[in-house]
């Protein structure tokens, strides 16, 4: 057995900084959802992905030939590394290389937006203003997502992606104006309510209810909730923070009592606030399908953190979480509630019962405070993803004209803009 040349062990290394870099790139998208990362959490994670994108900095040539290679999976991944060190090195044959490799591959804008959502915004400008006037709508796409992830104003750019034919490009323009605090916009968006593409319907209403309380994008969010699709209880949160509160638990009392439906019920009386749900929410926690996003409801609602308050079960055992390893089960998707406790709830029902004086009913909570400015802001200091999102959009909401905080941009400079 001959001992790998020097040149080889580089390879390895590199091959390894490759792959890590884009293995963590893609769980740290997934975190930027997940209910168990807080801002802290994120920050380390961006620290991971940093180093081995250090790695592939120092081998400069030999590491972008590694870079190249990966690229053949067409993961956002792999677009995310080979675009980032394309757009640092400035050279516009390695950009035309990710370019290239973009066509067909439906998640390389993601990764290529991504990575210049990672540069800073004087690093990136130059490149988002050179793809939001191309000739094809899959690099005005990236432009005008890697704008809307900066915050930065993309200009009349927007404007035109609010009718453009591609209906990928329409759909993010959509999501975009609310993003950035385009109430001028706000026409514009009224009249993609009754588009035919779900995803310009869905964003349309979301960024007018962002902007504005809309009765069209009110009743059109309802409609979305209620009609089963990926966006459903997305829709079923934005309806009850916009909703009259008494509008909104009527609708949530009159759904189902079984999944899929109640999961809609859950989300918009989490997003609502109101402590008259705590008792419902607890008489469901003994439904293993439902327990967990019950106990997530009350913890959004109250503060009270069911492991730090042994307030949890041990998951039980043989319960199905996520894909199986069974070949001919066909349904391959995570489980949304994954990383969420189980609620014990006799343990929580006593909680409520010492502690429910502490609420003023009538009163929107987040975490156990009154949805206030200041207490939303320290929510997006402190609290975890879901929870920071929804302090995000109430602040947002609040502030008419305001751009959205990106609770997904890279922590450090999250924690720069929140003085943390």
């Amino acid at each position: 057995m001959t001992n790998p040349t020097p040149q080889k062990l580089v390879q390895n290394v590199l091959s390894i900084h490759v792959e890590e870099a884009a293995f963590l790139f893609l769980l740290r998208d997934n975190a930027t959802g997940q209910p168990h990362y807080s801002l802290r959490d994120l920050w380390a994670l961006d620290g991971r992905v940093e180093a081995h994108l250090d790695g592939l900095r120092i081998a400069a040539d030999e590491g972008w030939k590694l870079v190249v290679e990966e690229l053949g999976w067409k993961e956002a991944g792999e677009f995310f590394v080979a675009a980032l060190l394309a757009f640092e090195s400035g050279k516009a044959d390695r950009i035309e290389q990710v370019f290239a490799a973009v066509a067909g591959a439906p998640e390389g804008p993601p990764g290529v937006a991504s990575a210049l959502g990672w540069l800073s915004i004087e690093q990136a400008r130059p490149h988002i203003t050179r793809l939001l006037s191309d000739a094809d709508p899959v690099r005005r796409l990236i432009g005008l997502s890697a704008s809307a992830i900066h915050r930065h104003q993309p200009g009349a750019a927007l404007g035109k992606a609010l009718i453009d034919p591609d209906l990928r490009l329409r759909a993010r323009g959509l999501k975009a104006a609310g993003e950035l605090g385009r109430t001028e916009l706000i026409p514009a968006l009224r009249q993609n309510l009754k588009a035919e593409d779900l995803a310009c319907r869905f964003w349309s209403a979301w960024s007018l209810l962002l902007l504005s309380n809309d009765p069209l994008g009110i009743s059109a969010m309802r409609t979305l909730a209620e009609t089963p699709s990926k966006f459903s209880e997305r829709a079923a949160a934005m309806y009850a923070r916009r909703a009259e509160p008494t509008a909104v638990k009527e609708w949530y009392r009159k759904q189902p009592t079984k999944p899929p439906k109640v999961r809609l019920a859950l989300k918009a009386a989490a997003a609502l606030g109101e402590i008259d749900a705590i008792p419902w929410l607890i008489g469901l926690m003994p439904q293993l399908p439902l327990a967990r996003l019950a106990g997530e409801a009350f913890t959004t609602i109250t503060g009270a953190d069911l492991a730090l308050l042994d307030l949890e079960n041990k998951p039980p055992k043989d319960f199905p979480s996520g894909p199986t390893d069974n070949p001919a089960d066909e349904d391959v998707s995570m489980d949304p509630d994954d990383n969420l406790p189980f609620p014990n709830p006799q343990k929580v029902a006593g909680w409520w019962s010492k502690n429910q004086g502490r609420f003023i009913p009538g009163t929107r909570y987040l975490l156990g405070k009154p949805m206030e400015v200041g207490n939303l802001g320290e929510v997006l200091r402190i609290g975890k993803q879901r929870q920071r999102t929804a302090a995000a959009i109430e602040l947002s909401m609040r502030q008419p004209g305001t751009p959205l905080f990106e609770t997904r941009m890279p922590g450090f400079r999250q924690r720069q803009l929140l003085s943390c």
